[in-house]
């Protein structure tokens, strides 16, 4: 991944992103062409504190076949906005993109039996629990032989996560003038994305919103 400096996150950011956000494109090289599919995960991580990630495909799907060759890609890309260069106060801006991504890298195990049964439940564990208070749902309110065909229609995989490589594109290196006035212009779009990537601009640089804060007081009658 290309990150200048600036935009870069560091480890810790990154895997924390990563867990929170819990869905991202596995991708793999079958020798002449990539192959990807989109899937939830969790991480979990060793004695020895190495991030592993963990998630289940089905059984038919092409990236069975290549488990533990070269490494894979698991894309982590979260919320996104286009950013018009009308928007800026300062001249000669030209128009981008903000967003969040991370790519974790590494070589993929196929998991036993037993460890798909663990994988399954810790994963609907993980997003269940978001929708408190709402009683989670279990592989337990499953009757037996239907666990038991579910578990036979996937294959559970394990990543041992060697590289983490992050973005946080949030036009860190503009002006606290220009940085206020496209977080602004962000925060009143109707989409979702670009409010998220307002509020994600206001936490990275909260002393150029004091200062605005500062500002407008002054100026109160």
């Amino acid at each position: 991944m290309y990150t200048p400096p600036v935009f870069k996150p560091d480890r810790a950011a990154s895997l924390a992103f990563a867990e929170a956000r819990g869905f991202g494109m596995a991708c793999a090289w079958d020798g002449a062409k990539p192959i990807a599919s989109a899937l939830p995960f969790y991480l979990s991580y060793a004695d020895d504190g190495t991030p592993r990630a963990l998630f289940h495909v089905a059984r038919h799907n092409p990236l069975v076949k290549l488990a533990g060759g070269t490494s894979w890609l698991l894309a982590v890309n979260g919320a996104d906005a286009y950013v018009s260069a009308d928007w800026y106060v300062s001249p000669d801006q030209v128009p981008t993109w903000l967003y969040q991504a991370v790519h974790l890298t590494g070589p993929v195990r196929i998991l036993s039996d037993d460890e798909l049964a663990v994988q399954i439940d810790t994963l609907s564990a993980k997003f269940e629990d978001r929708l408190a208070p709402k009683k989670p749902w279990t592989s337990g309110k499953l009757t037996a032989a239907r666990l038991e065909a579910m578990k036979q229609a996937i294959v559970g995989f394990e990543m041992t996560v060697e590289e983490v490589e992050g973005s946080f594109k949030l036009n860190q290196h503009k002006s606290e003038t220009d940085y206020a006035a496209v977080a602004g212009n962000l925060a009143a779009q109707v989409d979702a994305g670009p409010q998220e990537i307002a509020q994600l601009m206001r936490q990275a640089r909260p002393d150029v919103f004091a200062n605005q804060t500062d500002e407008l007081e002054r100026n109160v009658p």
